[in-house]
């Protein structure tokens, strides 16, 4: 059996520590102060982001990404100051990452479209938006997906990606909103008198506003009947209770005061 040398041994340990050990302690310092440092980037960007008031759920992940991709690159940073070849291994991680995102690229979407709803924000929690033909108060705002509650109670959940690629009419975005409506007299009626009815109405109702002065015009020569056009102001969270009571109350005093609301009809004229 050969002898072991220990003293050719502990040479070539020598050798090694020599060829390495400077480049070790060198990459040992540098992750120690990346690590340091990264706590101080996720630090200030937690900081930022509640500033912002970013959406909890999305400020979680992007700490997480964050995180993750700032270990990666500093990983990387200290195999390559010792001197190991990171060619292959970045080469493998590239494919690994493309072949992951084709095969997620839906959820990226959705990701990518629940980032611009944070950023932008088109809408809040609370809002009652429609979107894709789809109405509803807002829930929950996700990193993939926003829940609505339809006004009939019930629960859609729709993708981000979907959302942030269509038209959103935001019914809660302002503070007041404005409510249209058209009632329909007999031609024979007093216009005059009508119009001075419907201001009388929206005069004594209290959740109307007086600032923007109400409109109340005669809109259109309808087939059966004279079309009056009412334009009041009052706040959202008041719209339809305006819309329905002014419906109700100007039916009432029409009818107290005699005035004819007509149902559609045609004069047929028999010629011999």
């Amino acid at each position: 059996m050969e002898n072991i040398n220990p003293q050719l041994y502990w040479e070539k340990l020598i050798d090694l520590f020599i060829k390495y050990g400077g480049k070790f302690l060198i990459a040992v310092l540098i992750w120690a102060a990346g690590l340091f440092a990264i706590k101080l980037i996720i630090k200030l960007v937690k900081k930022g982001m509640a500033r912002s008031n970013v959406e909890l759920t999305l400020r979680k992940f992007i700490i997480s990404l964050l995180s993750f991709g700032l270990k990666i690159l500093l990983f990387i940073t200290c195999a390559t100051i010792v001197g190991i070849q990171m060619t292959a291994f970045i080469t493998i991680i590239g494919a690994m990452g493309l072949a992951f995102g084709l095969a997620l690229q839906g959820s990226l979407a959705n990701f990518a479209g629940g980032v611009l709803i944070n950023v932008l924000k088109p809408y809040r929690i609370g809002d009652f938006i429609e979107t894709g033909g789809i109405m509803g108060t807002v829930k929950e705002i996700s990193i993939f997906n926003t829940i609505l509650n339809t006004p009939d109670n019930k629960r859609i959940i729709l993708p981000n990606s979907n959302i942030s690629n269509n038209n959103i009419t935001n019914f809660s975005a302002e503070a007041t909103r404005r409510v249209d409506l058209v009632f329909n007299v007999d031609y024979d009626t007093d216009i005059e008198q009508a119009k001075q009815i419907i201001a009388d109405v929206i005069e004594k109702h209290p959740l109307t506003l007086k600032d923007p002065v109400p409109f109340v015009r005669l809109g259109n020569f309808a087939a059966s009947s004279l079309d009056i056009t009412v334009r009041v102001w009052g706040e959202s969270a008041n719209y339809w209770s305006i819309h329905f009571d002014l419906k109700e109350q100007v039916k009432a005093a029409f009818d107290e005061a005699g005035i004819v609301i007509p149902f559609q009809q045609v004069d047929v004229n028999l010629k011999k």
